[in-house]
């Protein structure tokens, strides 16, 4: 592609063939907007104290979807990325959880951290393998 798109919707859509990649587009913004408000809610010491207490009376105070709720009880993260979390947010999540960057995105990875931690160390994910889920190459 040579120079700015004419058609975004185009632009966006080509960005969703890339196979692990989901890119943080203004409708996924959108979609996650009490999701996200909610996990950087989470930054103040009484709301994780809340939230530790009970989280399904803390969750009760965000307006979100009953599969954004799902996910964020089953700490299923690359669910929550599909349904407008953002990741920088999202971590407040699986920091209240003590768990560290690494450790959470290894979980979104299916490798273990040991793994992971390889794989990033030696250059980050293969070029080689699948590139594009439209044309499964």
């Amino acid at each position: 592609m040579t120079g700015a798109p004419h058609d975004i919707q185009a632009y966006l859509a080509e960005l969703e063939d890339i196979p692990g990649t989901l890119v943080f587009t203004a409708a996924r913004a959108r979609a996650g907007y009490h999701l996200n408000q909610f996990a950087m809610s989470l930054m103040d010491p009484d709301n994780r104290s809340r939230w530790k207490a009970d989280e399904e009376a803390y969750l009760a105070d965000f307006p979100m979807s009953d599969d954004q709720r799902a996910a964020v009880r089953a700490r299923d993260y690359n669910r929550l990325l599909e349904l407008g979390g953002n990741i920088y947010f999202l971590s407040k999540i699986f920091a209240t959880d003590g768990l560290s960057f690494v450790e959470a995105v290894a979980t979104m990875t299916g490798a273990s951290v040991d793994e992971y931690r390889a794989m990033m160390s030696a250059g980050g994910r293969s070029p080689d393998g699948l590139r594009s889920k439209r044309e499964g190459r």
